[in-house]
């Protein structure tokens, strides 16, 4: 007999990735071993289960890497740090992720010596470029296979084949479909295949549940989130505090429109609330203690880091050069910020910082100076008007 070929396959547990674990082990006779990467949102007990259905299927060894901690300070971080929300709309949520996972996923395929990696992508989506675009980069001697995209299956002949071979679990697709990460939680159905409806409130993972307004103090320390009302931990469980704080009043639901890397629009609700929140409070603080120029350098760059990461160039160098001028930018983001919490939204009421630029002692804007004079102003205001004098004078007759 022919010695098993070692094959690392992503598997989320869902049915593109059984159909996977099957096909590639029975019809083509792989050695499958099955990884997951939890980015958080996957409970102790939901882990479990993915473990349990993957033996049933038949996988040789499955394994779940918890990458939460990794994910925050390779990818969200950065994200904060720049405030990124891409079209001024999506703080990532999913495409950040997918990034994390793949280099997990090629990591351990390299760890336990596989020849052949496989992902359950289909070939109309962005995660087949981000992880094809990862496992060629960091790994080009391990072959990568994609059975739902290389045969063109529907999700009946998906279940179809399950069922052929003893699997006949309720494959029922949910009208809504649900990613959940540390970074926020992603929901698509009909309404977000069309230009024109919106989700329904119970599309959504979080319902109304508080209408009372509630403060919450967030401390920022060089740009990362240290406390949550006072209450210190590492900033990756400060997300998921600032979560379950917010959720239940519902906040932080949007509809992200944009273009999938494969040049089609594409449209998906999300609720983000503990991202959102994190990246406007962190914000509000960079305006009060950051100079203009820092403030006017950090928003294109975030702007390239974000579209760069969504289109899966995460590995290319440049990242790391803006990742390097980002995290310089914030050597005085510290202090607090101040929120209120309401049903569906929330206000930034402001901050409390030893690095606030809206020092009294050097003049309150509107109000009064105290470092110039009234000619030493005129003055001013004549040199800096000059170049637009002299362009309106010059070409007066146009």
């Amino acid at each position: 007999m022919n010695t098993p070929k070692k094959l690392v396959l992503a598997y989320s547990g869902g049915l593109d990735t059984s159909y996977c674990a099957i096909h590639l082990a029975k019809d083509k006779h792989f050695e499958v071993h099955a990884v997951s990467v939890n980015t958080g949102g996957f409970s102790e007990e939901e882990i479990k289960k993915i473990e349990e259905n993957a033996y049933k299927i038949g996988v040789s060894t499955y394994k779940n890497i918890n990458a939460v901690s990794t994910y925050y300070k390779k990818v969200v971080k950065y994200l904060i740090f720049g405030n990124v929300l891409k079209n001024n709309t999506y703080p990532l949520s999913v495409s950040a992720e997918r990034i994390v996972q793949a280099i997990e996923i090629i990591e351990y395929a390299k760890s336990v010596n596989a020849t052949y990696i496989a992902h359950g992508s289909t070939g109309a989506g962005n995660d087949q470029v981000r992880f094809d675009m990862i496992f060629q980069t960091l790994a080009p001697e391990i072959e990568i296979i994609t059975p739902i995209r290389d045969q063109k299956l529907t999700r009946e002949k998906e279940i179809q084949y399950l069922k052929m071979n003893g699997i006949d679990w309720s494959w029922k697709k949910a009208k809504y479909s649900i990613n959940k990460g540390l970074w926020g939680t992603s929901v698509g159905g009909d309404e977000t295949l069309t230009s024109h409806k919106t989700l329904p409130e119970e599309a959504y993972p979080s319902q109304l549940q508080k209408q009372e307004e509630e403060k919450v103090q967030l401390t920022f320390l060089k740009g990362e989130l240290v406390a949550v009302n006072g209450k210190q931990n590492v900033p990756e469980i400060n997300i998921e505090i600032l979560n379950k704080l917010t959720s239940s009043f519902a906040i932080g639901r949007d509809i992200h429109v944009g273009d999938t890397i494969v040049g089609i629009k594409g449209r998906v609700g999300f609720e983000a609330a503990a991202a959102i929140i994190c990246i406007k409070a962190h914000h509000l603080l960079e305006k009060h203690v950051l100079t203009k120029w820092q403030l006017q350098h950090k928003e294109y760059l975030a702007s390239f880091y974000g579209m760069h990461l969504h289109e899966g160039q995460y590995l290319d160098p440049v990242m790391r050069d803006i990742e390097s001028y980002l995290q310089s930018s914030q050597e005085t983001v510290s202090g607090n910020v101040f929120i209120t919490l309401k049903p569906y939204h929330f206000t930034l009421d402001g901050i409390a910082s030893k690095h606030d630029l809206m020092n009294a002692k050097f003049g309150s804007y509107g109000e009064m100076n105290s470092n110039w004079t009234a000619d030493e102003a005129k003055g001013f205001i004549k040199i800096v008007g000059n170049q637009n004098k002299i362009y309106q004078q010059v070409n007066s007759n146009l």
